[in-house]
């Protein structure tokens, strides 16, 4: 019996257990293409499912790598995000309520009232002129028939005299300055207003200043028909204009208004006071128009704070 054939089986199986070599084309190269035209990121998102294979398949990582791509893409877009929520941005967006609201910085920056700006008092006046420096050439009687006793006295910027007050209704007829209310009325003042009528006593505070003659000429002193006047009776202050003018040998009279500001009885018949009124008048100072009693009053308060503050 021959032994060849049981050889030739042998070395066939043994052929066979052999490894075989690596094929000439492989389809791993159209495998990939394939892959990359699916999948254009395929290079970076694939990998080899194991070491002896050459298939690739996608990486399941593609959705959360988006995911997180997609988290901080919000988080700068939407207005909401948390950053935008940060408290440093907030104290620059956020200037909170404004300080000058807030009551205790509004109290601290709020002017004391008062101060500097309180009104001059009778006593301020009446204390810069304590003393007389005559101005006139002799002295004024008060009444007809009345003792000369009053002189007019003056300083740098104002003259002033001291007296009683008697009651001058003339000027354009009212209801309480007219020739039955008043037996001495004349519809006619030494100075008008502005449209060349006759002031009204009865409405315009004013005083009376002596017609010039040889004891007094008050044009050389510096005051003129519309010059501000301060009266003071008592502890009140009341500012006028000069607006008439009377006789050359009597001082002391002012008008309706001007005694009726003061506390003074305005009647023309049997009205004013005996004593105790002083008359202040600013030099060089003129109201226009004469008629304006607000203007008056704000330069009349304003030349007496200059007056009380200033010297002699």
């Amino acid at each position: 019996m021959s032994c060849v054939p049981p050889l030739t089986l042998i070395l066939a199986g043994v052929a066979l257990l052999a490894p075989s070599s690596p094929p000439a084309a492989t389809p791993q190269p159209r495998t990939e293409q394939a892959a990359r035209r699916a999948h254009p990121v395929a290079p970076r998102q694939m990998s080899p499912v194991s070491p002896g294979r050459p298939e690739l398949v996608p990486v399941r990582l593609t959705a959360p790598l988006a995911a997180r791509r997609a988290g901080p893409a919000v988080a700068r877009t939407d207005p909401d995000s948390p950053r935008r929520a940060d408290p440093a941005a907030a104290r620059h967006t956020d200037p909170g309520p404004p300080r000058r609201t807030d009551p205790a910085v509004a109290r601290r920056a709020a002017p004391v009232p008062g101060r500097g700006t309180a009104p001059v008092s009778a006593a301020e006046l009446l204390d810069k002129v304590r003393t007389c420096t005559p101005v006139s050439h002799g002295r004024y009687r008060k009444d007809h028939g009345a003792r000369a006793t009053v002189p007019v006295c003056g300083t740098r910027d104002a003259v002033f005299w001291k007296a009683d007050m008697d009651i001058d209704c003339d000027g354009r007829p009212g209801l309480r300055c007219n020739a039955g209310t008043d037996p001495h009325f004349s519809a006619s003042t030494a100075f008008a207003r502005s449209d060349g009528r006759p002031l009204s006593a009865e409405k315009l505070p004013y005083i009376v200043v002596p017609a010039p003659g040889a004891v007094w000429d008050y044009r050389s002193h510096g005051v003129r028909g519309g010059s501000v006047a301060a009266l003071v009776y008592r502890d009140r202050v009341r500012y006028a204009v000069v607006g008439d003018t009377g006789p050359s040998d009597i001082i002391g009279e002012a008008s309706y208004a001007a005694a009726d500001s003061l506390g003074i009885d305005p009647d023309p018949h049997g009205g004013g006071t005996p004593s105790g009124v002083t008359y202040i008048v600013f030099k060089g100072s003129e109201v226009t128009p004469v008629e304006d009693r607000e203007a008056a009053a704000a330069q009349g308060e304003r030349l007496a704070r200059a007056f009380v503050n200033g010297g002699d």
